[in-house]
């Protein structure tokens, strides 16, 4: 789902320039009525990837509201009956041309995105900077790209009637510690989307979001949509989260801008949680390395502490049924709206792992550990693998981040979704994935552990008690001088 690779530059290639188009409609109104506090966000135009404002996150004098389950505006005016007059058409011709647009659509999810999207009989366009996990599918376009650089994914999008905004980078790992490109990608590539969306008048924009907009670390359970506000910009502890945060409320208040050649452009987000499923490589397999390194002998937070997670089948299903939400056919019904996705069922993780354990031939963790001495482990290990990066890799077990989704219950319930797009998910199981995992994936390569780094001859457990005892020393010098 990312649309950079841990081999990318640090600057990622050429930054393009970010123009923001004028947006005549922006009803958050509703939004904001349902729990969903937005915050003005002028920090956007110091960033030094943004020589223009970014889209104004506040509410307009055109008011919607819900009628009947229907999206209904309250403008009688002659320019609004002029831009619906326009949208109809424009959603008509549209309609015929049936070709999307998926960016990341060389990941894991946008890939897997692209092939149903193409099994329905679109014309499918994959836009990533990596190439696709497999073979481009007969019927499938892809082009090796970059969001940032507008003129690229300009021309990319001609014709095109929907985009598919998968695209993100830092979710994980070390890819969480890159700030400028953080923010480049998912704040800076956002923009151009948006922007390309109105100068190409494609009329639909699915965004791709995630439940960490919402998440702070503290426990929410079953929430909904309108039950739990974004976290504000400052309050976020990962560039991730933050920059997703951004990306969402400008893509929801581009919803209802006019589009350069007649029409509104609809737009709506859908938050998933963790995603696995058959050839999944960046949840599955970072856990597996762990566990076959007896990195992951140990236990943290509430024992109780539950979560969601969804397959990668499920999450496809939720994206087309979205995208088919935002037609006149179905009312509009999804436009302006976010969404959170799961398998509509909640899990601890460690009892959730146990197929993967099993199949590697070990026992799910035991030893409890405090989440503060994991967490101040964590801060330590992520300081280490900045500083010394130019020198060696200091593996990162756990990101700040991770502990603290890891360590409290946060669930959220999919009603808004099963109702209002139709969204009725399939269950699954791990084990399966696990399986078909196990039996897929590639020879061990040699481990990082091998490389020349003193740090790495030292036996594996060893650098764990290591990297613990650090930790533990930096939370007894934190209470040291908390207390004076």
């Amino acid at each position: 789902m990312e649309l950079c690779g841990p081999n990318m530059s640090e600057t990622g290639g050429p930054l393009c320039q970010l123009k923001q188009l004028p947006c005549h409609a922006v009803p958050l109104r509703r939004l904001q009525a349902g729990g969903h506090h937005v915050h003005n966000l002028p920090h956007l135009t110091h960033q030094p990837w943004v020589n223009h404002p970014a889209p104004a996150l506040a509410s307009s004098p055109a008011v919607r509201h819900r009628v009947n389950g229907a999206t209904a505006a309250a403008c009688g005016n002659p320019e609004y009956l002029a831009s619906r007059l326009g949208e109809e058409a424009a959603l008509g011709r549209d309609a015929s041309r049936g070709k999307v647009v998926v960016t990341g659509g060389g990941g894991y999810f946008g890939f897997r995105l692209g092939r149903e999207l193409l099994a329905e009989g679109l014309s499918v366009v994959l836009l990533d900077l990596n190439k696709p996990p497999g073979d481009v599918p007969d019927g499938a376009v892809f082009y090796q790209s970059d969001i940032r650089d507008y003129s690229s994914l300009y021309k990319v999008c001609e014709g095109a009637d929907c985009i598919f905004h998968t695209a993100s980078y830092g979710m994980s790992g070390p890819e969480q510690l890159r700030k400028e490109q953080v923010e480049s990608v998912n704040v800076g590539g956002t923009n151009n989307v948006i922007n390309v969306c109105k100068e190409r008048s494609i009329p639909r924009l699915v965004y791709t979001s995630t439940i960490n907009v919402v998440f702070t670390g503290k426990p929410i359970e079953d929430g909904d949509e309108a039950s739990v506000p974004y976290v504000p910009p400052d309050v976020h502890i990962d560039h991730y989260s933050r920059t997703k945060a951004i990306a969402e409320q400008m893509v929801l208040s581009a919803n209802g801008c006019s589009l350069k050649g007649g029409g509104l452009l609809r737009t709506c987000v859908l938050r998933p949680c963790g995603i696995y499923g058959p050839e999944e490589r960046r949840h599955l397999h970072r856990v597996m390395v762990n566990v076959e390194r007896r990195l992951f002998s140990f236990r943290f937070g509430d024992p109780q502490a539950r979560m969601n997670w969804v397959h990668v089948d499920n999450l496809v299903l939720a994206h087309t049924l979205a995208a088919e939400a935002l037609t006149l056919k179905k009312s509009c019904v999804a436009s302006g709206q976010a969404y959170f996705i799961n398998d509509g069922v909640s899990v601890n993780l460690f009892e959730w792992l146990t197929p993967l354990f099993e199949q590697l031939g070990h026992s799910r963790p035991v030893i409890n550990l405090p989440v503060s001495l994991v967490y101040s482990a964590a801060i330590l290990v992520e300081y280490l693998h900045v500083v010394l990066r130019p020198v060696i890799e200091v593996p990162l077990l756990f990101t700040r981040s991770e502990v603290r989704n890891i360590a409290v219950s946060h669930t959220f319930k999919i009603d808004k979704a099963c109702q209002e797009l139709g969204y009725c998910p399939k269950p699954y199981s791990l084990a399966d994935s696990v399986e078909q995992y196990l039996k897929s994936r590639q020879p061990r390569s040699s481990s990082p552990f091998s490389s020349l780094s003193w740090t790495f001859k030292l036996p594996r457990r060893l650098v764990l008690v290591l990297l613990m005892g650090f930790g533990l020393v930096l939370l007894m010098l934190s209470c040291i001088l908390c207390q004076n």
